[in-house]
């Protein structure tokens, strides 16, 4: 059984974290994956508070176990989802667009354990001062907003950089990933791509097609140009946009347009002209199945390889 110090920090089975994907990551999902003792988790996005408190008693109802919350500390919303959060004594909560800092004073009063996504070993430092209780160190390998750093390098320099766990993100999809970041110094994993194929994810169906039918060189990374660089499977919205990168279109011009393109493929099934944020390793996922068979792919997947490399001694 692997066990590390994220399972005991978060009261989890196995130390799989499933990534809070706005428009991706509803209370069915994260509820199916908690369910099955990995550590599920809403993706707030840009949402209201009152539609997360609607996702969180949406988990309730269907286990007891730990979960968590995605919080993107740039939203319009962000006050009223800690205020949500803390009233709802949410035991998790994992961050990205900013530093979690003002909050952890609330937050520790209901005891949320506070775990940012950090894609650098400068940040990672400075989150891990101002008492955050572990980190997840995403590369560039993965979907949606990125860093520049790929997550081998990364997570080996993050985990030699802080004392507090650390799990690692960005290109992993199974068993061999869990091991290799195992053997990084990383306690845990964190997985997005792969848990958009859930059967208990509500996302389009021509989203989940689209992931399956991707190839290893499918996807690409747009944005750069803005500051916030984005990668999506190819597809005529992101031609699109890198058209107009090239033409050199103000920033403001492309968040513009970039805007609301997310919600597009995932919830309205557009995936020719919506953006399909998915990581690189798209191209390893093949079917659609429940949360519970993937997590106990990768455990089992983990297993094995960890025998076929003790043979290698």
């Amino acid at each position: 059984m692997l066990k590390t110090r994220i399972c005991e920090l978060l009261n989890i089975e196995y130390p799989i974290l499933q990534g809070g994907m706005a428009w991706v990551a509803t209370g069915e999902l994260a509820a199916a994956v908690s369910e099955a003792g990995g550590l599920g988790i809403i993706g707030a996005g840009q949402a209201p508070g009152e539609w997360l408190r609607q996702e969180i008693q949406k988990i309730k109802k269907v286990t007891k176990k730990p979960y968590g919350v995605n919080v993107m500390l740039m939203s319009p919303h962000v006050e009223e989802i800690m205020q949500v959060i803390v009233e709802e004594k949410v035991p998790v909560i994992t961050t990205g667009a900013g530093s979690p800092g003002k909050y952890i004073p609330m937050l520790r009063e209901v005891d949320t354990k506070i775990i940012p996504v950090v894609a650098s070993v400068a940040l990672a430092r400075r989150l891990e001062k101002a008492g955050v209780d572990a980190l997840i160190a995403e590369g560039a390998e993965a979907g949606g907003h990125i860093g520049e750093t790929g997550t081998f390098p990364l997570v080996s320099q993050v985990v030699d950089a802080v004392e507090i766990p650390v799990i690692a993100a960005g290109g992993i999809y199974d068993g061999r990933g869990l091991v290799a970041a195992l053997a990084l110094g990383a306690e845990g994993i964190q997985m997005g791509t792969r848990f958009m194929c859930a059967e208990e994810c509500t996302i389009a169906s021509e989203a989940k097609e689209m992931i399956i039918k991707a190839k290893d060189r499918d996807t690409v990374v747009t944005g750069r140009s803005t500051g916030h660089p984005v990668r999506c499977l190819n597809n005529r919205f992101t031609r699109s946009f890198a058209e107009l990168e090239k033409k050199g279109i103000e920033p403001s011009e492309l968040e513009k347009l970039g805007a609301g393109k997310l919600r597009l493929a995932m919830v309205e099934g557009d995936v020719k002209n919506g953006s399909v944020m998915s990581g690189q390793i798209a191209g390893a996922i093949t079917k659609v199945e429940p949360a519970a068979d993937i997590i106990q792919d990768v455990i089992g997947g983990a297993e094995e390889t960890l025998r076929r490399l003790q043979k290698c001694r």
